[in-house]
C-alpha cells in the first residue's frame, strides 16, 4: 500500500467519467492488476502451447494439456523465537502484508528434547495462495522483490523436485516493498514452493521461463 500511494500520490484520486464520486486509487489499481492477471492467464495457454511445441521434447497435443501454476505455498520457520509470542505475531503480521493473506500457525506434532520443542508448540507459519492472490503474489515476487536481492543472478533449474514443482529460498523478507525497514525488529527468511500441473521438470521449467521467472544462465 505504501508503494502504491507513492506511485499514484497520496492526494490523487481517479474520477469515473460517468460519475463524480471519487475512487480510491489503491482499489482501482488492485482491480486493474487482477483483471490483467486474469487476461494473462487466458493468453498464456496459447503462448505456452506455441512455445512448448518449438521444443522437440515437449509436444503438447491440446491447449488444455498445457501446464499451469496450481498454487504457491510460503513456509516460514520460527526457530529460536518460538517461545516469544510477540515476535511470532510480528512475523505473522509481516507475512500477511507480503502475501495478502493471514498465515496459519503450524504446531509441532511431537516433542524433540534436543531442539527444546514440546508437542503442540508453534514451530512455523504457512500460507497457501491460489487463483488471483497467487498470480498477484507471483507478479510482485518476480518483478519487484527478486530484483532487490543483493547480487542476484537467478535460481538454478536443478531446484525442481522431479514433478515440475520448484522450491526457492528467500533470506530477507525486507526485499518486499510492503515491509517498512524502520519498523522491522527481526529479519527472517522463508521458502516459496511454486506447484505446477506439469508432468516433469522440463515442462515446469518451460512454463516458468515463459512467465519471466529468473533462472541462472
Amino acid at each position: 500500500p505504501a508503494l502504491l500511494r507513492s506511485l499514484v500520490g497520496s492526494e490523487m484520486c481517479i474520477r469515473d467519467r460517468s460519475s463524480s464520486d471519487k475512487i480510491d486509487p489503491l482499489v482501482y489499481l488492485r482491480e486493474s492488476n487482477l483483471t490483467k492477471a486474469n487476461a494473462d492467464i487466458k493468453n498464456l495457454a496459447i503462448e505456452a502451447k506455441n512455445g512448448f511445441n518449438e521444443n522437440e521434447n515437449l509436444e503438447i497435443s491440446h491447449k488444455l494439456a498445457v501446464p499451469k501454476i496450481s498454487k504457491i505455498v510460503i513456509n516460514a520457520g520460527i526457530g529460536a523465537i518460538k517461545e516469544d509470542n510477540k515476535a511470532i505475531e510480528k512475523i505473522k503480521k509481516d507475512l500477511s502484508l507480503i502475501t495478502g493473506q493471514s498465515p496459519v500457525v503450524r504446531m509441532s506434532k511431537k516433542a524433540i528434547a534436543s531442539f527444546k520443542v514440546r508437542k503442540g508448540m508453534p514451530v512455523g507459519l504457512s500460507v497457501t495462495l491460489r487463483k488471483n492472490m497467487m498470480m498477484e503474489f507471483y507478479d510482485r515476487l518476480v518483478n519487484i522483490a527478486m530484483p532487490r536481492i543483493k547480487d542476484f543472478r537467478g535460481y538454478n533449474k536443478k531446484s525442481f523436485d522431479g514433478q515440475g514443482n520448484i522450491t526457492i529460498g528467500i533470506k530477507d523478507h525486507i526485499i518486499f516493498p510492503e515491509i517498512s525497514v524502520e519498523n522491522v525488529e527481526n529479519i527472517f527468511g522463508f521458502d516459496i514452493t511454486i506447484a505446477t500441473s506439469a508432468n516433469n521438470d522440463k515442462e515446469g521449467y518451460e512454463l516458468l521461463k515463459l512467465m519471466n521467472f529468473p533462472f541462472l544462465n
